[in-house]
């Protein structure tokens, strides 16, 4: 019917506005103590002009301070990551920039946009002036929790401060002050990182922090992941044993002097009022000890009776900026019950599963001692601790008995949605307002919104989102809340193309991989590890670094992810050699050039009938899934080397790919048509014949020929009907399940799926009261209690990856090429669901897609184009779509009927 349809554009009755709305320095959201010393240059427009494309741009600089400006044209369509105009910047240097975009022939002009700043951090070991790390000059605790410590320096200022900088980092976590004041909004700072091999340090203005006159600097330094408890084995010590701080506070005074106040030996330590501050078990803190460091980060205190400090050896990693965003407080959430539990413990229910930590307002008599235990689930009337593992999660606060206190941890966090409290003084009354819950997490820009008329589905993408801001915590952990809260790569491959809609992930990703690519070169081998960053020496005893597909497979995959949402040929090429490495070096492989059969497999990890206490003994054969990764691997690295340019590259694995294929069907699709109850031509029947099986084959395109293909998607349509729509994919099958299901035109089916709350399915986790997505399908089982596995988390972002078939299908948005410049708006409607909209906020702009769909109209769609940008709009059912430049248009098709 699809002849039939009447399709209208319509643009809306508004003023054809066009500006630039952002400019923005490679992938930064605040391009302050940048490592880029030549920064790429983006604009995103905002308006409603139809039709509108850049022909020119212009780019106006301002060096430094001065007034000296240059104006660049250039004849020109490109908006994103152009280059800088200009001679790279030099260390600590600093540059204005507006842009101003034209329109094609009769099209208006942008204004120019708004000034932006941007300003490069210390490029060489050099830079830092002779600052170097420094210690307390006392002993440290060679196995037990490290005390937090305190580091200052009084420091005079002879005229006022034009400008202040200062950078910062720690082998551990940091705060800083001046003159008793917080220093910026960072929090768990510097983050993580693999260490041994890239430190990150962070650049603040502080400007208006620093006096003329007397001044001083503080520093508190905790455990946090560099000396703390983390990893497999759950010691300490991974990459230094003493807490350390290092600092360079640069002034340039208003007289033209400067002032360079640095971390050496002048500098002097103390204890810290909190006792222990720990990733996994929480932090201690006594506010009686308040009173002997009240004012330590002020000039006038006295710090005679302060230890002296020594000098430590340099961080092993090269000290470089962050490529993402810090770590910040995003939002506060209050508590929304108070009950007692079956043992008449005070439980407190913030009605959200986060990651973060309490604030807490509370009076009461000294010595008080109040602990508050932090958990994601309350099972038979108490707080569910077994899942934490060893994971002590408790804070402690003991009070001064001075008044009322506000008080927060400083170098723990939690996952937790409910709190046990222990401990509260009978004096103060416990409300709901005495304690509120800090969400905090990598502070990426959202991007991506979606929302339907179900609302049971509308819930589980908000779980999805939940989950992905309380692991994206400065690397990709696949918990927030046991012993563990790890960079696993399996987990960060599944995800990723749902995080890079949700979030601007592009520099968190760009971080994590550097991290990658420089724990394969350090093992040798070019594998890429279970986990990065790889805790040294003690922490992966337990499981040594192996060849695992899908885990291992992120160095190609997620690379790749990255280009199809951002559009960067530049982190391509620079992510090339490690998705190279593995490939050709680091993957294991036997006679054929499939993976050995020998290797250890993941698998489909927690495939629904896999043993609870064996979650990689799946139904499908771990090398059947290893060997279909690794085809579309090395047919993604083609596909990277033909969008760099190199030709000669692309045929090469394009030949890999070919002959790759042609293995895998000898070893795992057989020549016979048993394929249950479905009749098929012979090259259909997988070695096995389960969900994940079909969905890789079918979505890797694995068969020999396009019959083979149509008839595997029938096995699997039969696969999924048989098993009455409910899930039977895990880490492996599930990211694939929905879109080969649509590549056989069976959407519908896996909207039945997608829409099952029986477990297993993506909605049981919503009719259960979750608001975060789980490790395992059933986490918690149907009468309330947890899986009793030894392994069960409620906050595992890794199944939460339908939600990109979900942006693609329901919403109806992808990118048609790689960054968005062309759009994809194909949705599908299904199920029970009569209206979506999806929102992106790409790198031209916002794009959105809203569709209705009723008996009397039939299907209406709206859809968004931003400036710069073009949308190929395809109705379903159609059999040919239609492509639109910038604007709003509208679609309509009368006779469409709901399947």
């Amino acid at each position: 019917m699809a002849e039939q349809k009447v399709i209208l554009h319509k643009d809306k009755d508004v003023d054809m506005a066009v500006s630039i709305s952002q400019v923005t320095f490679e992938h930064h959201r605040q391009a302050l103590g940048i490592g880029e010393t030549k920064p790429r240059i983006s604009w995103r427009f905002a308006g409603n002009a139809t039709e509108w494309e850049q022909s020119a741009y212009e780019l106006e600089v301002v060096r430094g301070t001065g007034n000296n400006t240059h104006i660049y044209a250039q004849n020109s369509s490109e908006s994103v990551l152009v280059p800088w105009p200009e001679a790279a910047l030099g260390t600590a240097e600093q540059a204005s920039v507006r842009a101003r975009a034209h329109g094609g022939a009769g099209q208006a002009s942008t204004p120019w946009s708004d000034w932006v700043t941007v300003e490069t951090g210390l490029l060489s070991t050099e830079d830092w002036s002779g600052a170097v790390p420094i210690a307390a000059d006392n002993g440290t605790e060679p196995t037990g929790p490290k005390r937090p410590t305190l580091f200052r320096k009084a420091f005079g200022v002879g005229s006022e401060v034009a400008s202040a900088r200062l950078y910062i980092t720690a082998l551990g976590l940091y705060e800083a002050e001046i003159n008793g004041n917080r220093v910026g909004d960072h929090v768990l700072s510097p983050g993580w990182q693999s260490y041994n091999h890239r430190h990150v340090y962070d650049t603040y203005d502080v400007t208006d922090l620093v006096k003329s006159g007397e001044n001083a600097i503080g520093i508190t330094v905790g455990e946090g992941w560099y000396v703390g408890r983390i990893g497999f084995d759950y010691t300490r010590n991974g990459w230094g044993d003493t807490l350390g701080a290092l600092a360079l506070l640069d002034l340039t005074l208003q007289n033209g002097s400067a002032v360079q106040v640095k971390t050496d030996l002048s500098w002097q330590a103390s204890s810290s009022p909190i006792l222990t501050s720990d990733i996994y078990d929480g932090e201690k803190y006594d506010s009686r000890i308040e009173a002997d460091v009240a004012g330590w980060s002020t000039p006038s205190f006295d710090a005679s009776d302060w230890l002296a400090v020594k000098e430590l050896d340099p961080p092993k990693g090269q000290l470089m900026p962050l490529d993402g965003e810090p770590i910040r407080k995003k939002e506060t959430i209050s508590a929304k019950n108070i009950f007692k539990s079956a043992s008449n413990k005070t439980l407190i229910d913030f009605g959200q599963n986060l990651v973060g930590w309490l604030n807490i307002t509370v009076e009461g008599p000294a010595g008080t001692n109040i602990t508050f235990h932090h958990a994601e689930v309350v099972v038979n009337g108490e707080l569910a601790l077994e899942p934490l593992r060893t994971a002590n999660a408790t804070d402690t606060l003991i009070l001064h008995g001075n008044g009322v206190q506000n008080w927060e941890p400083r170098f723990t966090y939690h996952g937790f949605r409910f709190i046990q409290i222990d401990g509260w003084p009978e004096e103060t009354e416990l409300t709901l307002d005495s304690i509120k819950a800090v969400v905090v997490h990598s502070d990426m820009e959202q991007t991506g919104w979606l929302k339907t008329s179900n609302d049971l589905l509308n819930q589980f993408h908000a779980n999805v989102r939940w989950s992905m801001k309380g692991n994206f915590l400065s690397v990709p952990t696949d918990c927030p809340q046991r012993d563990e809260r790890l960079g696993w790569t399996g987990d960060a491959h599944a995800f990723g193309p749902t995080s890079n809609y949700l979030y601007n992930t592009a520099g968190f990703w760009r971080g994590w991989h550097r991290d990658v690519w420089s724990e394969m070169q350090t093992n040798g081998s070019m594998i890429v590890p279970e986990v990065v960053p790889v805790i040294p020496d003690h922490g992966v005893t337990s499981m040594p670094t192996m060849a695992t597909a899908v885990w291992s497979d992120v160095a190609v995959g997620s690379p790749w992810n990255l280009y199809q949402a951002f559009g960067d040929k530049g982190m391509l090429a620079e992510h090339l050699p490690q998705a190279r490495a593995w490939i050709d070096t680091g993957l294991p492989r036997n006679e054929v050039g499939l993976w050995d059969r020998s290797t250890f497999q993941f698998g489909d990890w927690l495939d629904p009938k896999a043993p609870p206490s064996d979650p990689g003994n799946a139904t499908t054969s771990g090398h059947l899934v290893a060997d279909a990764y690794l085809v579309r691997m090395t047919e993604i690295l083609s596909e990277a080397a033909q969008s760099l340019g190199d030709a000669a590259l692309a045929t090469q694995y394009q030949n890999q790919t070919a002959d790759l294929k042609r293995e895998f069907q000898n070893a795992w699709i057989g020549t016979g048509n048993g394929t249950g109850n479905v009749t098929a031509p012979p090259g259909t029947a997988l070695a096995n014949r389960t969900q994940t099986a079909y969905a890789l084959a079918i979505a890797f395109d694995l068969f020999a020929s396009a019959e083979a293909r149509a008839a595997g998607g029938k096995v699997l349509q039969a696969l999924v009907a048989e098993n009455d729509y409910l899930v039977g994919t895990g880490f492996a099958g599930t990211p694939q399940l929905g879109f080969a299901l649509r590549a056989v035109g069976a959407t519908e089916d896996f909207y039945s799926m997608l829409l099952q709350t029986r477990v297993p399915s993506w909605l049981y986790q919503v009719v259960m009261n979750a608001t975060t997505t789980w490790e395992r399908w059933d986490s918690l089982l149907p009468d309330g209690s947890t899986n009793d596995s030894g392994m069960t988390s409620f906050n595992h972002y890794a199944f939460g990856a339908v939600a990109d078939w979900m942006h693609q299908v329901v919403g109806g948005l992808a990118p048609a090429e790689p960054g968005w410049r062309r759009v994809a708006v194909a949705p599908v409607p299904g199920g029970d669901i009569t209206s979506a909209e999806a929102r992106f906020l790409s790198p031209y702009g916002e794009v959105s897609s809203k569709w209705t769909v009723t008996d009397a109209d039939g299907f209406r769609l709206a859809v968004s184009v931003p400036p710069n940008a073009r949308a190929i709009v395809t109705l379903p059912n159609a059999n040919r779509s239609t492509e639109v430049g910038s604007g709003y248009h509208e679609f309509h098709d009368p006779q469409y009927v709901m399947p």
